[in-house]
């Protein structure tokens, strides 16, 4: 699971990142909410942690964005100082899925994370254009036949279908299917990618195109095919 922290204080940064990578989380935390926005277009994250008082707007504000970029597949955290009855009431109204008074308590966060983990995993089996994904018995199938891959061909294809035009990182993919401490070469995602792009006829004739960007990582474009 991958963690985006939008907190402007320092000492709480460093807490957040001590204990997520205790738990084998990624993380990556942001001071201010132009940042932690301009991230959220560059990154993928399965859960946001975010603070009501920030230097240059609110919590609310920045959740209100979130849920109009991202709809609601990422699970939302406020936490914050603010504990009346009505704060929380607006937060939890206005699309926050939790709400912690701070200071947080260690092993508490952490289960409410594992709780809302288990409450926005994807659906079973996703139709994709001509890609039909299994999630329960870790199939593809390409217009009706089953693609025979390996357990992290599958992940990594999988990840990339359901976050269309979005850029991924080589570090991002890597901690996603290797997890965060693997000692792998960043290259090793350059091979998969290559794997799955054979394996699945991935071209514009069959809708989809995964377009490389130097140095960085891959984007998964859907293209439109003109009706003849």
């Amino acid at each position: 699971m991958r963690i985006g922290v939008l907190e402007d204080d320092l000492t709480q940064q460093g807490m957040y990142k001590l204990w997520f990578d205790t738990a084998r989380y990624g993380c990556a935390c942001y001071g201010t909410a132009e940042a932690f926005e301009r991230a959220l277009g560059q990154e993928n994250f399965d859960l946001l942690i975010i603070d009501w008082m920030l230097p240059d707007s609110t919590g609310e504000v920045v959740l209100k964005r979130v849920r109009e970029r991202l709809g609601w597949n990422v699970a939302v955290i406020f936490i914050t100082a603010r504990e009346s009855e009505t704060d929380i009431v607006n937060a939890l109204r206005s699309g926050a899925d939790d709400y912690l008074v701070k200071p947080p308590k260690h092993q508490e966060l952490l289960a409410r994370i594992e709780s809302l983990s288990r409450r926005i995993k994807p659906p079973a089996l996703l139709q994709i254009g001509q890609y039909e994904i299994n999630q329960a018995s870790h199939q593809i199938r390409f217009r009706g036949e089953e693609v025979e891959l390996t357990n992290r061909e599958f992940g990594l294809a999988c990840y990339m279908f359901q976050n269309p035009g979005k850029l991924l990182s080589r570090t991002h993919l890597l901690e996603k299917l290797w997890g965060l401490n693997a000692n792998v070469d960043t290259r090793t995602i350059d091979t998969h990618v290559s794997r799955i792009r054979r394996k699945l006829s991935i071209m514009p004739a069959n809708g989809w195109e995964i377009i490389p960007v130097y140095g960085f990582g891959y984007r998964i474009e859907k293209i439109e095919i003109p009706v003849t």
